[in-house]
């Protein structure tokens, strides 16, 4: 279920993107977004508090076993992944805002995790605890940052670097998902089919639910289409590696780590076809001429 892929070729490849992502932001980027934190508020908002209930919901609904739904409410609690950020600069998102939240969230998740999942526990298991388990948060918060960090470093040493370096950086985006998706069907092609019939739809229909309730929530506050398409993928795209390992690891049980590695498959691509259906087009029309002038 976990494998070399995603704990340390996953983590490496985002960290260097990231770092390409990090040429194309300026600290103006993140002081806008304080200056309006709407979307931010937004998005925490749905992340921390409306998709565990929602998730909640769902397990009840689906009449989930009780290792099952422990898994959904962990995945539910854990925060976005690095893979957000990819997916927001690929279709068109403000990937300062991902960036962002996914600091925000990753921070919040110390210790929001520990009480949806004890709560889960308690609920549906009946005993037992999670302690605060900083080390892995702080993996996601590292990836993020440091690199983003140092290619923004670049950018404010050497603009016009960092402008030949976008489209390399986009195709090796391209190229990241490819492997991904690849190689995450073919690591588990053996397991796929029973992981899917038995948590399959629950954990579909929370992805679907978080990708809308992500997008239409800003959208409804008119935050605009880049701001919202950057929240539907930080609260869309979980991060299912921490929850798996949280699941094998701290709580010591292979079945509650089900529902994030289904997720984990099926979120590649309700976010890509979210993604293509949700671009602002009219920024992406400026960025295929912005392409050219630059070529």
């Amino acid at each position: 279920m976990d494998s070399v892929l995603t704990q340390v070729f996953l983590p490496i490849a985002l960290g260097i993107v990231m770092l390409g992502l990090g040429l194309g932001l300026t600290v103006a980027d993140f002081k806008r977004i304080v200056v309006f934190p709407k979307a931010v508020l937004i998005a925490l908002g749905c992340q921390v508090m409306l998709l565990p209930a929602v998730c909640f919901g769902l397990v009840l609904a689906f009449d989930l076993p009780p290792a099952l739904a422990v898994g959904m409410m962990l995945l539910a609690a854990s925060p976005g992944g690095t893979t957000a950020n990819l997916y927001s600069h690929l279709f068109g998102g403000n990937v300062a805002l991902n960036v962002t939240l996914t600091a925000v969230n990753s921070v919040l998740a110390v210790f929001t995790l520990p009480v949806v999942v004890n709560l889960s526990l308690d609920r549906f298991v009946g005993e037992g605890a999670i302690g605060l388990q900083f080390d892995k948060v702080l993996q996601v918060f590292a990836i993020v940052l440091i690199p983003v960090a140092l290619g923004m470093a670049i950018r404010s040493r050497s603009r016009a670097f960092a402008d030949r370096m976008y489209r390399p950086v986009r195709i090796l985006s391209m190229v990241v998902l490819v492997a991904v998706i690849a190689g995450a069907i073919i690591n588990e092609r053996e397991n796929i089919a029973s992981y899917f019939a038995v948590a399959g739809l629950a954990a579909l229909s929370f992805n679907v639910i978080s990708l809308a309730v992500g997008y239409l929530a800003p959208r409804l506050a008119n935050v605009g289409r880049a701001e919202a398409l950057a929240a539907a993928m930080e609260i869309g795209i979980h991060n299912g590696t921490l929850a798996i390992v949280i699941a094998t690891t701290l709580l010591r049980n292979t079945e509650m780590a089900v529902p994030a590695a289904v997720y984990s498959v099926i979120m590649f691509f309700t976010a890509a076809g979210f993604g293509y259906l949700a671009r602002p087009r009219a920024a992406a029309g400026t960025q295929i001429a912005s392409d050219k002038t630059v070529a």
